[in-house]
């Protein structure tokens, strides 16, 4: 079990993990050890979380939510098999977590004539000063 909060937990069988290989510095143990790792968690099917969740977790996935319905994490940042099972792990973790806070409805407000005021003189300051580089008339 993965705890993400007091009420949410995810189990074993949402989760699946497959290793592979990975690029970048380690010398011969990259080509020896499968230390990458790719974290699956089937989101669509988990019975653990709510569907706004669901919706908004989708949208903040992006391109790592699958047409399944999944969430594909890939981790090769260590050389160790274990950190990078735990850094995909707390990822997950922390993309549910921001999945959980519900953006706040935003109140549409009006300017205020104070400042309706300011950008009319900014705008009308600015015209003179391009009427200003126009070309100049020979008047003698």
């Amino acid at each position: 079990m993965i705890y993400v909060t007091e009420t949410i937990s995810l189990a074993e069988w949402e989760l699946s993990e497959s290793f592979m290989r990975a690029s970048g510095p380690g010398g011969q143990n990259v080509n020896k050890v499968s230390t990458a790792v790719e974290l699956r968690f089937e989101a669509e099917r988990s019975p653990h979380l709510p569907p706004q969740v669901k919706a908004r977790l989708k949208k903040l996935a992006g391109r790592r939510w699958t047409n399944e319905g999944a969430i594909v994490l890939q981790v090769d940042e260590t050389r160790s098999q274990a950190r990078n099972r735990d850094i995909a792990r707390e990822r997950l973790v922390e993309l549910i977590r921001a999945a959980l806070v519900a953006p706040k409805r935003r109140i549409a407000t009006k300017p205020t004539l104070g400042s309706q005021r300011r950008r009319i003189a900014a705008k009308s300051a600015r015209g003179e000063v391009k009427v200003l580089r126009g070309k100049v008339d020979d008047e003698e």
